[in-house]
């Protein structure tokens, strides 16, 4: 990881528009779960049923797209990226802290948020805040490095992401049983039913397979843009 890299690109996801839309999820999700413990709506049942379709469905993959793409894509796309490249930094370094940065934004607004959602709802009951907190985590870093992977293989990142996280994670993913296994949204849930003692909510993929799979995704994702990125010549052809 380099830390000048890392600098740069935080200041640049910090200091854009995005910032409003990595902040407007989480307080949305924070929002409703006050609004729901407000009205005496904050039984378990309810607990988990935001948090599977508002934090893991919807808040994780979007933030991750907007992460993802974001520590990456736009450099790409107006061609700054090449001074960086210019630089004496090894270019597998520069995909690894890009990951890095869209990581830990998307466990700052991802993970701790659903963490505190929860809390707020049900307190520590049967471990839901604690267990969607770590499924948002390793699926929310999976989901960094996914779309950082699109970001550098396509300029239509963000548009290929959107279709991809409607159609295979929400539509497919979560309704076709088949098509489970190889659904991140699917292995996150998977790890926050195992932590949580909740009746409320099972998955049909074993935390035996969901692990190796997020590893897997996480570090192949990383790794092929590392080495998609060598291809790229400092005229911006590849």
């Amino acid at each position: 990881m380099n830390a000048v890299v890392a600098d740069i690109t935080y200041r640049a996801m910090l200091g854009r528009k995005r910032i409003w839309l990595l902040v407007l999820l989480p307080v949305a999700l924070i929002g409703m779960a006050a609004l729901l413990r407000l009205i005496g709506g904050w039984d378990e049942h309810t607990a988990v049923i935001l948090m599977r379709t508002f934090s893991i469905s919807t808040m994780l993959p979007l933030l991750g797209l907007i992460a993802g793409t974001g520590v990456i894509g736009p450099e790409i796309e107006d061609g700054t990226i090449m001074h960086l490249l210019a630089k004496p930094i090894s270019r597998p370094v520069i995909v690894l802290t890009k990951f890095m940065v869209a990581a830990s934004l998307v466990a700052a607004f991802g993970a701790v948020s659903t963490f505190v959602a929860g809390y707020i709802m049900v307190r520590d009951e049967s471990g839901v805040a604690y267990g969607f907190a770590l499924g948002s985590l390793a699926g929310g870093v999976a989901y960094a490095a996914v779309f950082l992977l699109l970001g550098v293989l396509t300029r239509h990142a963000v548009t290929i992401g959107i279709i991809y996280a409607l159609v295979w994670e929400g539509l497919v993913g979560g309704y076709v049983p088949g098509a489970r296994t190889l659904s991140i949204q699917q292995w996150a849930t998977s790890i926050a039913d195992q932590i949580s003692s909740s009746a409320f909510f099972s998955t049909d993929v074993k935390l035996s397979f969901a692990v190796p799979a997020l590893i897997v995704v996480t570090i192949g994702s990383v790794l092929w843009a590392g080495q998609r990125l060598r291809s790229l010549s400092l005229t911006g052809e590849e």
